[in-house]
């Protein structure tokens, strides 16, 4: 249920952007994993392609920067970083 609330709050950010810019769609996200976050990149993969569906952003390229080091201040988190659109009108 974890991974549902955190794909949820990262679907619902994406799309906040992208509607600031109105793109017809999102083409690429990229997100940085903390080495002690709750979910690795394969498994954040498959979460985000099914919180995807519908949405702006399903088809987009996900970009993850997993990250090793225990001790970063950020170790804990997964933060989008950017996106990418196409189509702005």
């Amino acid at each position: 249920m974890h991974e549902a609330s955190l794909m949820a709050d990262l679907i619902h950010k994406i799309t906040t952007l992208a509607e600031a810019q109105r793109p017809s769609k999102v083409t690429g996200v990229h997100i940085t994993l903390g080495a002690l976050s709750h979910l690795s990149p394969g498994h954040l993969r498959q979460h985000f392609v099914l919180a995807a569906r519908g949405t702006v952003a399903e088809g987009a390229r996900l970009d993850i920067d997993a990250r090793t080091d225990i001790t970063e201040p950020l170790a804990l988190d997964m933060r989008l970083d950017s996106i990418e659109v196409e189509g702005l009108s």
